[in-house]
Parts: structure tokens; sequence; C-alpha cells
């Protein structure tokens, strides 16, 4: 309706109900700090932090003032993501990879008791899994890459996905073209 745009940016929430045509709401984001983001290869969603925008490919402008629109490339917080992921398989992810981590896990079984059936159901589950080396490498940093998908001025919410496979190759390999120009 020819209302200026609401430019969306990374923040203390703030929202603002507007009345539309045949007195419906939107919900203007003007600023969001948290969302709910899929794992989808886990098929887990959970609510995490918004840490930064990184990439935006409308214009760099966006990235620079921390504008959230739909497609853009954040960074999230990926610690919900880590305790759900050992809660499943009974796998750390920050330690996963990690040469000194062995005898730290022993100690910490010994403290955490598992029925023998609980112990057999997280090897079966680990055995099945495979996680990309890619996404596995974020986890280790703390910070995932993910992808918008809802859009923020209009909802008041910052939903999206963990960018996987092709899709996180190719963003990666244009953050780091960025970083060299």
């Amino acid at each position: 309706m020819g209302r200026p745009s609401a430019l969306c940016k990374l923040g203390a929430k703030r929202v603002r109900a507007v009345r539309c045509r045949g007195g419906n709401m939107k919900y203007r984001g003007l600023r969001v700090d948290a969302g709910n983001f899929a794992w989808g290869s886990e098929n887990c969603t959970k609510k995490v932090r918004l840490l930064d925008v990184v990439y935006n490919a409308t214009s760099n402008e966006l990235v620079r003032t921390k504008t959230l629109t739909k497609n853009t490339i954040v960074q999230i917080d990926a610690q919900p993501f880590k305790q759900w992921y050992l809660k499943k398989y009974g796998v750390d992810l920050a330690k996963k990879g990690k040469k000194g981590a062995g005898k730290k896990d022993e100690a910490e079984e010994v403290v955490e008791k598992k029925s023998r059936h609980v112990i057999f159901k997280l090897k079966a589950r680990e055995a099945k899994n495979k996680m990309d080396p890619a996404v596995e490498e974020q986890f280790q940093s703390g910070r995932l890459l993910a992808s918008v998908a809802s859009r923020p001025g209009q909802s008041g919410r910052c939903d999206g996905y963990v960018l996987e496979g092709e899709e996180l190759t190719f963003y990666k390999r244009k953050l780091e073209k960025k970083k060299k120009q």
C-alpha cells in the first residue's frame, strides 16, 4: 500500500502492528534478535539467536547496516543444535575432531549414567549418521550459516534454515571472494 519499507535490523526485538486492507494485521518487524531455524538433514528446528548478517545478494549496504530481508545469509548460534545432537546421538560436536578430547569423554561418561538400552540406541544412531564435514567445521566454531526464509519486515519474525551441501559451499565461496576484495 505505498508505505515506507520496514528495513528490519538486527537488535533487541521491536515489532509494531499495522492495520491493512480488510482489517487484517501485519506485524512490522523493526528489530529482531532471534528466530526459528530448521536443520533440514536432521529434521530439527530450534529457536536460536541471530549473531550477524554476513551476505545479501541485493546489496552490500544491507550487510553493513545489518538489515534483515528474505534470503539474507546470517550467522546463528550453534549451541541449541549442539545440545540437541548430544542428546540424540550422544556425540558432542564441540569436541568432535579434537585430539585431547578422549580423556575428558571418559571422565564425563562416569558422571552421566545411561542404561544399556540407551547406550546401544545411541551407538546404532551414530553408526547410521553421516554429517557434512563443512557443517561439522562450523559447529566447532560455534556459529552456523543460515538463510532467512521469512520476510521479517512483514511478519515480525525471522525464521529460516541452516545452510548445507551445495548451497553452503556456494555461499562460503561468495564470502571468501568478498573478503579478498
